[in-house]
This record gives C-alpha cells, structure tokens and sequence, in this order.
C-alpha cells in the first residue's frame, strides 16, 4: 500500500511538471526550491548538515535530479547552500551577514544606475538604526566614535576619510546588538562608497561639513535621544544622497547641463 502511494504520488508530480501550472522549468525549479527550503526552514536539515545524494533526495522530494540540481544552484548562490566538490552539499550556517554577501555580490553586478536605489535605501536604513542605538549604546561605544570623530578631522586623503565614515556608521549599528541589522546597512553602505568617495575628492568642505553632522549625530547617542539621532542621521544622509544626485543629473545631461 505505502508503494502504490509514494508511486501515485511520483506521478502525479510528473504530470504536473508537464502541465501548465508547473509545466515551464522556471515554475518546476521553484517547486524544488520551495521544498528544500521547507526542509530547512523545518530544521530537518540544520546548519552543517551534509544533503543526500541527489539521487536519493530527489526521490524523497518528488523531483526531476536537473530540477533539483538547479533548486541547488540557486540556493547556494544565495548562500543558502555550499557545494563542496568531491565532498557534497552543505547547508551553510545561516548567518545574517553570508546571506547578506550573497545578495552582495549580486548587486556588485548592477551599474550606477542602481546607485540611486542603494542611496534611497541608507536613508532608509540608517537614520533607523541609528534610532536603535541611542536607546542600546552604551558608554564605551560613544568614547569610540568621539575617537574616531577626532581622528578623522586629521585626515587629508579621501580615501581614509570615506573608510573612517564608513566605520564611525558600521560602529553606530552594531551598537544596536541586530546583526541582521548589521549586514543589511553594511551591504548597502559598501555600495555607496564610490560616490561618497567621489564627493570626498571634489567638495572643498567635506571635512567640517562631515564632522558637523557626525557631531550632531554623537550628541543624539550621548544623550539617549532616539528621535533626535534619527533625525540628525536622515539629514546627514539625505545630504549625502542631495549632493550626489545633482552631481548625477548635471552628469546625465552632458556638457550642456548645469556645471558639476
């Protein structure tokens, strides 16, 4: 009886494949997807744990080996699963920050017409999170920044500059104790750094400016003053992206448009 079920069931899955609710390969491969995922989601396969062989684990998920064998691809580009040649495959250890990379390295693919959507995304996630850290910050974590704040008025070159902004804000968020956090600004501040580095190279006053408003920024955290340092983080930011898009737009209209 348990045969002419699990038989019954096989073949329904591939009469289904050749249907049109799962007919195209895109529409199969997310079936596979959906179930490996379910398998971990359920804990059945936990971080580390070594997946069957495709055969075996195809027969236990229904599927075609070419469906399952991309559900694969994708997932461990997405870093959700490691393919170790000659070894088999893995699920990873699920960290916020390797899944983040893994969305990462997708965006290092797009050009800087993305740039406006990464900017629109700061300004969304770190006025937030530096909200966050003014109600967990503690003692030793402003010190830090004020360190670092003094440090950088002493910088000439942009790129230490840039590098110096970027960790007085990574510090800021993981302040906050959400790694989760963490990884999402991280991902996004990274791919924003051209532009940043770029405005260090060409605005006269971006050392006064930037410690102005790092400043106001620390004064928020010191004083525990969530809205306050979400609203000196957004005009930090929003600066930032103000500036940047009209040195884009003055760009995209060519030698005719408004003078850079």
């Amino acid at each position: 009886m348990t045969g002419t079920n699990v038989t019954a069931g096989r073949s329904g899955a591939g009469s289904g494949a050749g249907s049109g609710a799962v007919g195209a390969a895109g529409s199969v491969v997310d079936v596979a997807i959906s179930r490996l995922k379910q398998r971990i989601g359920s804990g059945e396969f936990t971080p580390g744990h070594r997946l069957p062989p495709e055969s075996v684990l195809a027969a236990e998920l229904e599927l075609s080996r070419p469906s399952l064998r991309e559900a694969v691809r994708a997932l461990a580009m997405a870093g959700v699963l490691e393919v170790r040649r000659g070894d088999g495959t893995f699920v990873t250890d699920l960290r916020p920050e390797r899944l983040m990379s893994a969305i990462g390295s997708f965006l290092d693919l797009a050009q800087d017409t993305a740039l406006d959507e990464m900017l629109e995304c700061r300004k969304v996630l770190e006025p937030g999170a530096t909200a966050l850290a003014a109600t967990r910050i503690d003692d030793a974590a402003l010190d830090g920044l004020l360190e670092r704040m003094e440090r950088m008025r002493t910088l000439q070159d942009p790129g230490e500059l840039v590098r110096e902004d970027l960790a007085f804000h990574a510090d800021i968020v993981a302040a906050t104790g959400n790694r989760t956090l963490q990884s999402l600004v991280s991902t996004v501040s990274a791919r924003t750094a051209r532009a940043r580095m770029w405005r260090a190279l060409v605005k006269s006053d971006v050392l006064a400016w930037t410690h102005q408003q790092h400043m106001d920024i620390h004064s928020a955290l010191r004083a525990r003053d969530s809205l306050g340092a979400f609203a000196a983080a957004s005009r930090h930011v929003g600066d930032v992206e103000r500036w940047v898009r009209e040195r884009l737009d003055a760009v995209r209209e060519g030698p005719g448009g408004p003078s850079a």
